[in-house]
């Protein structure tokens, strides 16, 4: 993945901080805008968590900090849930002007709720997917109650929200109350998903169904069952990103260009000049990535062809190992193959200045977790031996090599 910093201006002339994050390969076939929650911001891990996820999956996503929150320009007391969505519509400008016009939008919690107003302002967008979203936004002002009647009396008050000091005017919930869901969404006719927690204790699950129901199709909706409102645990936010990804995908044009065709078992292509190492590699229903490190040029971006070639080594040894135990009945909890890979002078070489006269070594050091006997461990290692790769890579190998007519 690739992380970019970056800003844009907001409609009022601020700048506001964002973070790009392309896909390894560094061509998304789809660009998304990520919004955060009321006084969150772009750096909050579980946002993080879901756009890797969307990065793997060839997705480009940029998240930034709305007015006056994280790193961006301006002051958070001035702004209001109309000027967070305006922000998001200066960031599909952006992206339009620098990138491509983004496809998708989502949005978590308020910001949720943020996406969904801004869906018919963004010509581009043809799917929204929103996370823990309230369905009014005038909801948040539940966040501030204890403050209301000093916000209603003086026209301002410092609320604490989540342990930090946030200044509110009587704008900001004055404009709350202008806001509601169910005619927007009357109106929308982009695909929706609709992710939830039924433990939500902050924007409850009453909200995800209401949304839903309001919403036409096409329209879907997963539990995210267990999770709370700022998906704290890890596996909720990567969990988030896959899903995200995956219903994207259904409504979403993908360029098949980028996609390498061939009727081989493998295939390899290397065409970005800007990264002139980076290879992408198709092999059956798989896409993997090769690279080189920093140090020889490269952006290290994948594994070496040196580093694919000792896994395939290893992979082989661990699942003949496992086969073979299986086979016997032996319980086996977990086998670990460690390789290095390097070039040796051969010892009985006839001449040592010569280049042909070093070999490739491989050093393969073998972890069986189990409560097996040493005899048993003995049988095992002779069966690593046996593994394909390590019979190939030790056999007389022939490579046949022509070109293809165009």
């Amino acid at each position: 993945m690739k992380r970019l910093k970056t800003k844009f201006t907001n409609k009022e002339g601020q700048e506001l901080a964002a973070r790009m994050e392309l896909p390894a390969n560094g061509h998304p076939h789809n660009y998304a805008i990520f919004a955060h929650c009321f006084t969150c911001n772009k750096n909050l891990n579980a946002i993080r968590n879901v756009v890797n996820n969307m990065t793997e999956a060839g997705f480009g996503v940029l998240s930034f900090d709305f007015t006056g929150l994280g790193e961006s320009e301006g002051d958070f007391a001035d702004t209001n849930f109309s000027s967070n969505v305006e922000d998001i519509v200066a960031a599909a400008n952006f992206l339009a002007k620098e990138y491509s016009a983004p496809s998708l939008l989502i949005g978590h919690s308020l910001g949720g709720a943020a996406v969904l107003f801004a869906t018919d302002k963004i010509d581009s967008i043809q799917a929204v997917a929103t996370v823990g979203a309230p369905s009014n936004p005038e909801h948040v002002q539940h966040l501030i109650q204890s403050n209301a009647e000093d916000i209603e009396k003086n026209g301002v008050a410092e609320v604490n929200i989540g342990g930090r000091n946030f200044t509110i005017k009587k704008q900001f919930v004055d404009d709350l109350k202008k806001h509601t869901l169910p005619g927007i969404l009357k109106g929308m006719r982009k695909s929706l998903l609709i992710l939830h927690s039924p433990q939500d204790a902050t924007v409850g699950i009453e909200n995800a169904a209401e949304i839903y129901t309001a919403a036409h199709h096409p329209k879907s909706f997963i539990s995210l069952d267990g999770a709370d409102h700022l998906m704290t645990n890890k596996a909720d936010s990567q969990y988030v990103g896959k899903m995200i990804a995956s219903w994207a995908e259904r409504y979403l044009h993908i360029d098949k260009d980028n996609i390498i065709q061939s009727e081989a078992q493998t295939v390899v292509s290397i065409k970005d000049k800007t990264n002139k190492f980076l290879t992408q590699i198709q092999t059956g229903k798989h896409s993997i990535l090769a690279d080189e490190p920093t140090d020889v040029g490269g952006e290290d971006l994948g594994p070496s062809p040196y580093q694919l070639l000792t896994s395939a080594l290893g992979a082989c040894t661990a699942m003949t190992m496992r086969m073979y135990a299986d086979r016997k009945g032996w319980e086996v909890e977990e086998i670990k193959v460690h390789l290095n890979h390097d070039k040796r002078y051969s010892e009985d070489c006839a001449d040592c200045e010569k280049p042909t006269s070093k070999i490739d070594h491989f050093e393969r050091i073998i972890e069986v977790d189990s409560q097996l006997d040493e005899k048993q461990l003995q049988r095992l290692l002779e069966i690593a031996n046996k593994c394909p790769v390590h019979r190939t890579l030790e056999g007389d190998v022939k490579v046949v090599t022509t070109l293809k007519e165009s």
